[in-house]
């Protein structure tokens, strides 16, 4: 039965990664605070905040699929990520901010957590999002970055200028 279990959630984990694509609901639950069911606050998990690109990047790993998800393997590989110390505490934190948010669950009458459904969506679009899309683009205007997509920043950066100034808007300071 176990195997049988651990087999379940192996091909959950590759099938979920091959169409990650999530509904609009499922991104503004976890992208802005929401309540629960039982009426308890559910904090934002912002994308692109290196603890939560982390963590979800760390949440990928199709091991947990087999193994499941603990305090410890789950903070020992997240802070590796950052690259910096993290605590029990604030992966205790973590975990509880996942399971109000509906990405993760625990396992009866076990310190072990598995990821739901929107939980394996959600690591496998942000973590794909973030490397294919934005890393590239951060580094877009550096030397080594292709002509032509420096040249594409620079016309979109037009734009949105011509467009404050059409509409009056002020710059950030």
């Amino acid at each position: 039965v176990k195997a049988r279990d651990v087999n379940r959630r192996l091909l959950d984990t590759i099938r979920v990664g091959q169409g990650c694509v999530l509904a609009s609901p499922a991104i503004e639950r976890v992208a802005q605070p929401t309540l629960t069911e039982d009426g308890k606050r559910a904090p934002a998990l912002r994308f692109g905040d290196p603890p939560v690109m982390a963590l979800t990047g760390a949440l990928c790993l199709n091991l947990f699929a087999v193994t499941g998800i603990t305090n410890n393997s789950l903070r020992a590989l997240t802070a590796r990520l950052l690259g910096t110390s993290y605590s029990t505490s604030q992966m205790t934190y973590d975990l509880r901010r996942r399971r109000a948010n509906g990405l993760i669950h625990r396992i009866e009458h076990t310190h072990t957590y598995t990821l739901t459904p929107d939980g394996q969506r959600l690591a496998i679009f942000y973590t794909k999002l973030h490397n294919r899309l934005l890393r590239p683009l951060t580094a877009a205007d550096q030397p080594q970055a292709p002509p032509t997509l420096r040249h594409a920043l620079a016309t979109i950066d037009q734009h949105v200028e011509d467009y404050i100034t059409r509409t009056r808007l002020k710059t950030a300071a």
